[in-house]
């Protein structure tokens, strides 16, 4: 079975240090394991979107997604380390562990926090979420 790692990022130092993890150790695996970068967008809320047309909305989520994947791309070409990005929309911890699931993840490797609010300030919401969220073994990069 080849490896699969889902990197979710969100631009935050914690998130780019789960980058850093992977640009160390991806490449001590004899076979490189396939690195899908993983940008989750929250649905903007009806209210909103009532007014503004799927094809703006459609924008916002790509232009805002690719800029929180920016960084994290970088450091991975630079590495010489090749993945896909992907640009999701929906509740962010629910959104990864489908993801994973549905991709034939082996490992998902996260921040321990993002640029979520105070309330998961030891262990970002998001995260802990998803280690509830899935089977999948989770590595938490502090």
């Amino acid at each position: 079975m080849t490896a699969h790692w889902l990197l979710p990022v969100d631009g935050s130092a914690p998130s780019l240090r789960a980058v850093e993890y992977v640009v160390q150790q991806a490449p001590s695996h004899t076979a490189a394991p396939t690195i899908s970068l993983v940008n989750v967008q929250a649905a903007l809320p009806s209210d909103i979107t009532r007014f503004v047309s799927k094809s703006n909305v459609d924008d916002y989520h790509r232009e805002a997604g690719a800029a929180a994947l920016a960084e994290a791309g970088a450091r991975l070409k630079a590495a010489g380390i090749a993945y896909s990005e992907h640009i999701l929309v929906g509740e962010a911890a629910q959104t990864i562990a489908e993801y994973a699931g549905e991709h034939g993840c082996t490992l998902i490797v996260m921040g321990s926090r993002g640029l979520g609010s105070i309330a998961g300030i030891l262990l970002g919401s998001v995260t802990t979420r998803v280690v509830h969220l899935t089977e999948l073994p989770v590595l938490v990069i502090r």
